[in-house]
């Protein structure tokens, strides 16, 4: 039977990211890959520990009702073999996680096979195969190790975006690179009425939103969405105008004014957070979730 992915949120992780694989990483890096495949197939009964993107998984499946048209799906994306992924399918049943799809891609890239799942997301610990997923138009982010705290299981996923770079373009994050904060908050006035343009993760909040919607009419509360930007007023407003006129919301919005995102992070919980600056990313890590969107090679690091 035929089954079409278009309708659902489609997330592809890739099996380190789903579940902690740094000690068989390292096995691989030191004594290469015929090791690490005996390895796994000598250990394929010995359930893995979660990884980084193993609680939005679970909140991602839980949005499924039974008896009802699927709102989501997730499908394990892997440079793995068919047979050093026994271990990994092994752990997703005792997890019970409702995953029946995955690619195994043998050690070639993974980014070719993301349209043809209909990837909303993909997240993953290799940047490469996140740079190729963005310059396919794929959202996607490179995930740190999980957090000292993990979360808990929770009835509603909790996402938290940036702002510029993620949901907008690098547009007006450039002008304040290159020509200060000044520049940057004449820029925003001047275009206060002006939409930003979609940066990579505009399509998902898109797609979340019209889960949300979907949700509220039935009843229930499944997906919370926060933006945390550095930006404060007057530039609040552009943003603002903006997802009016996108026609999406976000349930709560912190525009920071340059204050730290940590503590604000925290206190909202996310299962996952998305920002494309590194210092943002490592501060967050250790207390959330975090996936850092690469910047395209050659860019220089903000």
């Amino acid at each position: 039977m035929s089954v079409d992915l278009a309708d659902c949120l489609v997330v592809g992780i890739s099996s380190r990211a789903l579940f902690d694989l740094r000690q068989e990483d390292a096995l691989f890096i030191e004594a290469g890959l015929d090791a690490y495949r005996a390895e796994q197939l000598a250990r394929e009964d010995e359930i893995l520990p979660p990884g980084t993107g193993f609680p939005l998984v679970r909140g991602v499946l839980a949005l499924n009702t039974p008896g009802a048209p699927r709102r989501a799906e997730v499908v394990v994306m892997s440079r793995n073999s068919t047979e050093t992924s026994l271990r990994i399918f092994n752990s997703i049943r005792h997890y019970g996680l409702d995953i029946t799809r995955a690619a195994l891609s043998g050690g070639a890239p993974l980014a070719p096979y993301l349209q043809a799942f209909h990837v909303d997301l993909f997240l993953s610990r290799y940047e490469d195969d996140v740079q190729r997923a963005l310059a396919a138009g794929t959202a996607a982010a490179l995930l740190y190790d999980q957090p000292d705290d993990p979360l808990e299981a929770a009835e509603e996923i909790r996402i938290a975006f940036d702002g510029d770079a993620i949901l907008f373009s690098d547009e007006s994050e450039r002008i304040f690179q290159e020509n200060g904060l000044e520049a940057f908050a004449r820029h925003e006035a001047e275009r206060a009425r002006e939409p930003l343009a979609a940066g990579p993760f505009a399509r998902l909040l898109h797609k979340l939103s019209a889960l949300q919607q979907a949700a509220r009419r039935e009843g229930v509360t499944s997906i919370r969405t926060a933006l945390v930007t550095a930006r404060g007023g007057p530039a609040h407003e552009r943003v603002i105008r903006t997802l009016l006129a996108w026609g999406v919301e976000v349930d709560e919005a912190f525009f920071l004014g340059g204050v730290p995102k940590t503590e604000v992070l925290a206190a909202f919980r996310p299962h996952i957070f998305f920002d494309d600056q590194a210092a943002h990313c490592e501060r967050a890590a250790p207390r959330i979730p975090t996936g850092r969107v690469p910047l395209a090679p050659g860019d220089s690091e903000r």
